[in-house]
């Protein structure tokens, strides 16, 4: 299983370029795409999503939130926070989500670096 972060979904959807969004099709493909529900409840949010493709990201596979999950999200930010990087909520969610799974998680959205500085994320990124 490889996590898709929104920002490369959403780059792949929209027939943008990078490598990135080459994983995103190949993991699809596959069959191996899954999404943290931090991604889902970002891709959901849009006002202007069509039922049709609101019904495609539920398809998908979900990461599950396990017991401690909170905790373990707390103290990432904390950690990225204590070296004077930047970490949003949902980035940590998301990168907690990939970390308790250990699934890579495919990104264009380079925050998600912080995060792999403090924990093991493995990150597939297009290349800038």
């Amino acid at each position: 299983m490889i996590a898709l972060d929104t920002s490369s979904l959403v780059a792949y959807l929209s027939n943008a370029r990078g490598g990135d969004v080459d994983a995103v099709e190949v993991a699809l493909a596959e069959r191996q795409a899954c999404l943290p529900p931090a991604v889902l409840a970002e891709l959901l949010s849009d006002p202007r999503l069509s039922a049709r493709t609101a019904a495609l990201f539920r398809a998908l596979p979900q990461l599950s939130v396990t017991d401690g999950y909170w905790e373990r999200v707390g103290a990432l930010r904390a950690d990225v926070i204590a070296q004077g990087r930047k970490a949003r909520l949902a980035d940590a969610l998301i990168a907690q989500s990939c970390l308790d799974h250990t699934v890579p998680l495919i990104t264009r959205d380079a925050d998600f670096r912080n995060f792999s500085r403090v924990r093991d994320l493995q990150l597939v990124m297009a290349k800038p």
